[in-house]
């Protein structure tokens, strides 16, 4: 069986090792140095759900601890399509959602993604049919990434699903993530923008468009980015702490400040919520400091 060490989880997802170590905490992930195709699916589907919906690590535990005994599910976040209702997360299966908290079921209506009805006429392409197969494509081009000789094969497959849905996030995302990794930045760039324009509630989509802004010193763009990833997702911790870093880097400390606490408040133990922690003292303290202008006149601020 493939097994892929931690830089490997963290390289192919896109990750922060600080989210990771959270996931742990929050017992969503067992904390390993190697993972299994199968966990791999599931940090993934964890990060898709941080990055679209409002619920905290812990709510999302509690819901899949409930739908392991309601369902019998060993691993609800891979056996069933998970989805946001209201606060809480529910489950797509078998034709319902499944709210595992409350044991109550809704006839679920939303089986291919979209929020019309469709109809199957003889001869033609059933809509659950082709969701099965591209969702089948997608998992074939995530395994192929894993292989740098099979990247290439990645590709293509992602641009396949692409020319029957051009408007698939996560593969657009993967895309841009491969063109990212190999420092061709545009192309990751026109990738990312093209999943913020199919999906605009997808955090993600802008936290990656904001990664690759910076690196091509787009700050001032890149800056944007992130303040739509937060706007979306509150909760969204590494968004805030790049968001930090970017404001600090055009002198905007205390627009920055806000977004250290913020990022404390998410994550408050590990190296990274140290240093958020340790920026923002500097900040405090050098606002105690600072000088102001006041009708024209230098004053300084009273500690």
């Amino acid at each position: 069986m493939t097994r892929y060490c931690r830089q490997d989880v963290l390289r192919i997802l896109h990750l922060h090792a600080r989210q990771l170590m959270a996931w742990e905490r929050a017992g969503l992930i067992s904390p390993n140095e190697h993972y299994s195709f199968e966990e791999l699916g599931r940090l993934r589907t964890l990060r898709d759900l941080q990055a679209t919906t409002r619920i905290s690590a812990k709510s999302i535990r509690a819901s899949v601890d409930a739908m392991q005994r309601v369902g019998g599910m060993r691993n609800p976040l891979m056996e069933a399509s998970a989805v946001r209702r209201g606060s809480r997360l529910t489950f797509r299966h078998g034709g319902a959602l499944v709210d595992p908290l409350t044991q109550q079921l809704a006839f679920d209506f939303d089986t291919t993604g979209t929020r019309q009805l469709s109809v199957v006429r003889a001869g033609g392409h059933d809509p659950a049919r082709q969701a099965a197969e591209l969702q089948d494509m997608f998992l074939r081009a995530v395994k192929l990434e894993e292989n740098p000789a099979t990247i290439p094969s990645a590709i293509e497959i992602y641009k396949a699903i692409l020319a029957l849905r051009p408007e698939h996030a996560p593969a657009l995302i993967n895309l841009g993530t491969i063109h990212y990794n190999l420092r061709e930045y545009e192309l990751a760039e026109s990738f990312y923008r093209r999943a913020t324009l199919a999906d605009p509630d997808y955090a993600l989509a802008f936290f990656d468009l904001g990664n690759v802004l910076d690196e091509m010193q787009q700050l001032d763009q890149a800056t944007a980015a992130y303040q739509k990833a937060v706007t979306l997702v509150p909760h969204y911790a590494d968004a805030h702490y790049n968001l930090a870093l970017s404001y600090e880097r055009q002198g905007e400390r205390r627009r920055a400040l806000r977004h250290w606490l913020a990022y404390v408040r998410l994550d408050p133990t590990g190296p990274w919520s140290s240093h958020a922690k340790d920026q923002a003292r500097k900040i405090l303290n050098a606002e105690k400091l600072s000088i102001v202008s006041r009708g024209g006149r230098l004053v300084k601020v009273a500690g």
